[in-house]
């Protein structure tokens, strides 16, 4: 049959090629979360941190349905389904952790800042790290040198946020000391939320579904919660719907922010099914530099502040993003990838799959393309869609009230977008987007 795929798989990924690809994920992944926060700082102005929440997650469910689509196609999406019918459940539940841990970040944001409360959510790989070593065999089995650097890499990381969290103390006094407590404590569930959210994330890599079809299930969750939290917590209906009518000149730059997470988010997932989630999360997890770069240079969150705050926040950052590095260079030797075979095999006794097939595609094959059909016309409708919803909303999209530094701004965007089209296309030439 035809298929349906963006691009045909020619060949399995060798082990070094995957990993080259994963961590070329995980940076991509880093530059466009970093950007996708950015749009949070609109809580400054005003607006309720459910209301951000939902604005940016609208944002989210449009671009998780329209990439897949344009990408794969539904032909496809339907055929990953039933193939993997099991990690529906999975997938909703990984949204609903994300939508709960991104409302806590507003929350973190609009108390402690951008760049404060980056690097304290981002402890979620250390959670990440653990559910990898505890659930699905990552670093078992690993050489004394791969160990040595994750393990150091886990204590950098710990440093560097605790260096950070005693930062805030030298922050201005506006949020007061009950609001800094309180945005430290959101920033610290939002990474506990994000890191438990990797094993829904995992199992369905060593199960063999497509990163695409995962995050089109998975943004029903988000969606659903996010809604759920706006309706109970903001007023009820009539009062988020009023809101979202007086926020409608700032609704473009949250479905923008959406949409750049989305990205991320792609990247992220990608480096989970190629170097797994005790590795790949740190890595995407450099974020923190670019939430850093955001929140210091273009909403100059550090201006007014003491030498002595300055230094350690960016020693703090400097230190997490060592800790990082170090846990993502080490590649899984072929004695770990053994025990990463032993957990496929037990997740595929457990839901009757094909344990040689998931293998296959857990290394760069792509079954599912091959078996399905041809694209259909209402995709490109889709695509057409969501183009329009962006053009509507930015037929009246207006100036964020708040002070930015535009250059700067310009060039943050200019790198991203280079990331993006480096790794996309090593993501399209080498797997097909699979």
């Amino acid at each position: 049959m035809a298929s349906n795929s963006f691009l045909e798989i020619k060949t399995t990924l060798s082990s070094a090629s995957r990993h080259s690809l994963g961590v070329a994920c995980g940076f991509a992944a880093g530059a466009w979360l970093g950007a996708a926060e950015a749009p949070t700082k609109l809580v400054t102005a005003g607006f309720s941190p459910f209301l951000i929440s939902l604005g940016m997650v609208a944002g989210v469910f449009v671009a998780r349905w329209t990439l897949p689509v344009m990408f794969k196609g539904t032909g496809y999406l339907l055929s990953d389904f039933r193939d993997k019918a099991h990690l529906i459940v999975w997938a909703l539940l990984a949204g609903m952790c994300w939508a709960v841990a991104n409302t806590l970040t507003v929350f973190a944001v609009r108390n402690v800042g951008l760049s404060i409360a980056f690097p304290l959510w981002n402890t979620n790989s250390l959670v990440g790290l653990f559910w990898g070593w505890l659930l699905f065999n990552e670093l078992r089995e690993a050489g004394a040198k791969d160990l040595a650097k994750v393990v150091g890499g886990a204590l950098a990381i710990v440093v560097g946020a605790c260096v950070l969290a005693y930062a805030t103390s030298h922050r201005q006094e506006a949020a007061g000391s009950h609001g800094t407590t309180l945005g430290i404590l959101a920033a610290l569930g939002a990474g506990l939320l994000w890191g438990t959210m990797y094993i829904p994330y995992r199992k369905a890599y060593i199960s063999g579904m497509n990163p695409l079809s995962f995050v089109t299930v998975f943004t029903f969750g988000e969606l659903g919660t996010t809604l759920a939290m706006a309706l109970a917590f903001d007023g009820g209906y009539r009062h988020v719907i009023v809101e979202l009518g007086k926020a409608r000149p700032v609704l473009f730059w949250l479905f923008l922010g959406g949409f750049c997470w989305v990205l991320g988010d792609l990247f992220q997932q990608y480096t989970a099914k190629y170097i797994g989630i005790g590795r790949g999360i740190p890595l995407s997890n450099t974020n923190q530099i670019w939430g850093l770069l955001w929140g210091a240079l273009v909403f100059g969150e550090l201006s007014g502040q003491s030498l002595t705050a300055r230094l350690l926040v960016i020693g703090g950052s400097l230190v997490m993003i060592a800790g990082a590095l170090a846990i993502s260079l080490a590649e899984a030797p072929e004695s770990e990838q053994a025990s990463w075979r032993i957990a496929l095999d037990r997740e595929c006794d457990r839901y009757g799959m094909d344990p040689e097939r998931a293998a296959a595609i857990l290394h760069g094959d792509d079954p599912v393309a091959r078996e399905t059909a041809p694209r259909h016309w209402w995709e490109f409708l889709v695509t057409v869609v969501a183009i329009g919803i962006f053009a509507w909303l930015g037929v009246d999209a207006e100036k964020p009230g708040i002070p930015m530094n535009v250059s700067t701004l310009l060039a943050l965007m200019a790198a991203t977008l280079v990331f993006l089209v480096v790794c996309g296309r090593m993501l399209w030439k080498r797997t097909g987007f699979s």
